[in-house]
């Protein structure tokens, strides 16, 4: 079963995500800070990761960063409500994020993260 991190301060985001993704046969774990999304995937494997870029404590776009340093192959999604991604494609170690725009529905976040599975693997272009 593929394991997905979600890191958001938003603790009805989180639990939507998790509910979509647990339904559709994903591990779930969760973090509400970009520190404790840190720590969680520093201790355990995960085959993807869902960032919020606002987060209360930090960036999401360092924590991206921070996650794409440990595991340069990583699939994942960035997920915002405040503003457009179009920026994420102008920094290398954001390449092949796929980004979200809040509010999603279920299917679009399962779409999203098949997206950033395939962009990772280098099968299709990241284009959303």
């Amino acid at each position: 079963m593929p394991r997905v991190l979600i890191i958001d301060d938003q603790k009805d985001v989180r639990a939507m995500v998790a509910i979509v993704l647990r339904v559709n046969h994903y591990e779930v774990a969760e973090a509400d800070s970009g520190a404790a999304g840190l720590k969680t995937f520093a201790e355990s494997r995960f085959d993807a990761a869902i960032v919020d870029i606002f987060l209360g404590d930090t960036s999401g776009i360092d924590v991206i960063s921070a996650l794409r340093e440990r595991a340069p192959g990583l699939p994942i999604v960035a997920v915002s409500g405040m503003t457009a991604l179009d920026f994420m494609e102008a920094s290398p170690h954001l390449a092949n994020v796929i980004c979200l725009q809040k509010p999603f529905r279920p299917n679009d976040l399962l779409q999203a993260l098949r997206k950033a599975q395939t962009a990772a693997t280098g099968e299709l272009p990241a284009a959303v």
